[in-house]
């Protein structure tokens, strides 16, 4: 079965994002070719996303802020909750997780985004793997 391309986009793609990108490919990579790309230039990923990334995940990685037009076609948009519209990307399912910025707040308040990531993207693929979510 071919995999399910899967976009997470964010306004800067440096935290939310970020850490989606990170926790469903390494639970998901067998299942979905992930992605995460932002509608604004920058260039830096917030190292309380990395460090929640391999402290809650051992999950250690290349992440890089990137423009949502490097990514390819996506099956699956999910905008992560920036209260900001989102530019329209072609997709066959879209979905906002509505997850709360953790930027400048404390590393336990990453982790618990990181944890509502986490279990939003276990539902999406569990409703995708039993056919509620058709692609």
């Amino acid at each position: 079965m071919e995999k399910i391309k899967i976009g997470f986009i964010c306004v800067h793609n440096s935290c939310r994002s970020i850490m989606a990108e990170g926790i469903c490919r390494e639970k998901y990579g067998e299942m979905f070719e992930v992605y995460s790309g932002g509608t604004e230039e920058n260039n830096v990923v917030k190292q309380d996303a990395l460090t929640t990334l391999k402290s809650v995940y051992n999950i250690e990685g290349d992440f890089s802020s990137k423009l949502i037009d490097t990514l390819p076609e996506l099956d699956v948009v999910i905008t992560m909750g920036c209260n900001v519209e989102c530019p329209h990307l072609p997709s066959k399912y879209r979905e906002d997780f509505g997850i709360d910025d953790p930027s400048h707040k404390s590393l336990e308040i990453f982790e618990l985004s990181a944890k509502l990531i986490e279990a939003k993207i276990d539902l999406l693929a569990l409703k995708i793997k039993t056919g509620e979510i058709e692609l």
